[in-house]
């Protein structure tokens, strides 16, 4: 399954590295002035812990920030952007961790020269950080309108549904679900009767596939479900909270 998305500009990407540097200056002078009284103490431990501190603050702050908000900083959340995987996969530690590291590298021999260079001669306009973790920086997508019960109720009818059955499951599926993957559902479903029934098909089995590597459910829960089916569950997963 093939995920389109508008990939970020090397400028709305500097603008919100601006936007989170100077949320990292607020940071730092807040905890600068707290070093300020232990200097009277010591001022060798003081200095040491100011070098430790700002490595925490300048690497660990997007490591932190892309982890619990999904790709975004407070600077990505300002201009519209988040870092996906390359796959549409979800995420991982590492790949954060392993993006945010490489900033030393893409930031020499200064004002981010390598990673900018190599954002403008990549094709997906990636710094060197991103092509090592497979991650793009992306523009988010405008939000779908909300979903109504009465639009709700004819793309997926409230019927039993055999993922509501499994609570824990159904609420992380519900959290790991991304609003773009969530409006591709949507538009199948509303649009799905204007398809060929063999692009009909294979757009289904493709959603399915991607829900189903997201929350692995009981076999018994999707065993007689079709992948339309399928889909139509999970959007009332998403959506609403009715068996």
């Amino acid at each position: 399954m093939v995920f389109s998305f508008e990939l970020a500009t090397p400028v709305t990407r500097a603008l919100a590295w601006a936007v989170d540097a100077a949320a990292m200056a607020v940071a730092s002078s807040t905890i600068g002035q707290v070093l300020q009284a232990l200097k009277l103490l010591s001022g060798d431990w003081a200095s040491a812990v100011s070098v430790i501190i700002y490595f925490a603050i300048s690497i660990g702050y997007a490591i932190l920030l892309e982890w619990r908000w999904r790709g975004q900083t407070i600077g990505k959340r300002v201009l519209g952007l988040r870092v996906i995987d390359v796959d549409g996969l979800r995420l991982q530690l590492p790949q954060i961790a392993l993006r945010n590291l490489l900033r030393l590298v893409d930031g020499l021999p200064a004002f981010y020269l390598v990673g900018g260079l190599a954002c403008i001669f990549s094709r997906n306009a990636q710094r060197l950080g991103d092509l090592a973790a497979n991650t793009v920086v992306t523009r988010e997508a405008p939000r779908e309108r909300t979903i109504e019960p009465s639009d709700l109720e004819q793309i997926a009818p409230a019927k039993y549904n055999s993922l509501l059955a499994q609570p824990q499951l159904a609420a992380r599926l519900r959290s790991l679900v991304t609003p773009e993957a969530a409006a591709l559902a949507v538009r199948a479903v509303t649009h799905r009767d204007g398809y060929d029934p063999l692009a009909r098909i294979a757009l289904f089995r493709d959603l399915a596939a991607h829900f189903r590597g997201l929350v692995e459910f009981p076999e018994a829960a999707v065993e007689s479900l079709t992948d339309e089916q399928y889909v139509r569950s999970v959007l009332r997963v998403i959506y609403g909270g009715t068996k």
